[in-house]
């Protein structure tokens, strides 16, 4: 196995962002969502993200997708548009390997050269501590949880919020 490639992503890269996506779905809690989406749905999203100007990376492991990451808007509203959410998505099988964290660093890289200026990851479920640990070892600052806000799996999750600064942050105006 040769170590990861990363490169922007692009619409190729679909099937298996898809496959990866949908097996956090169906097995996991990073995502809140509880059918898998679509290849046609998974291109619309990844091509609103181009459209918006945000970082979309694929990593590469002997020549196929084994993960992926991007921000996206933190929220819709105008006075949000320097404020970016994190995501992060690895084949699992190649987790617990640090592709995590290569994606994660790239994708900050990434949007601080873009001029974003924080950066916010909502971490589903408090007890997703390898995820926690991998943004706090990348600078993220604890916010807290919101407990109890979504139910999956047949459970209640809280998510956690965390906050990274973007190059000079909020030390000067964008």
């Amino acid at each position: 196995m040769t170590g990861p490639a990363l490169r922007p992503a692009t619409p190729a890269d679909i099937p298996a962002i898809t496959r990866i996506y949908a097996h956090a779905v169906l097995h996991g809690t990073a995502s809140f969502e509880l059918d898998p989406p679509t290849e046609d749905e998974m291109a619309r999203r990844q091509k609103s993200l181009f459209d918006g100007g945000y970082p979309y990376l694929a990593a590469e492991i002997d020549g196929a997708v084994a993960g992926y990451a991007y921000a996206g808007a933190y929220r819709p509203r105008p006075a949000y548009r320097f404020s970016v959410e994190d995501s992060v998505y690895v084949d699992p099988a190649v987790q617990r390997r640090g592709l995590g964290r290569i994606l994660l660093a790239a994708l900050i890289e990434d949007a601080e050269q873009r001029g974003f200026r924080q950066m916010i990851a909502v971490i589903g479920d408090s007890a997703q501590t390898p995820s926690i640990e991998l943004h706090r070892a990348l600078g993220f600052n604890m916010i807290g949880p919101i407990e109890n806000v979504g139910f999956k799996h047949g459970r209640w999750l809280d998510t956690v919020l965390m906050q990274r600064a973007l190059g000079p942050g909020a030390t000067t105006n964008p």
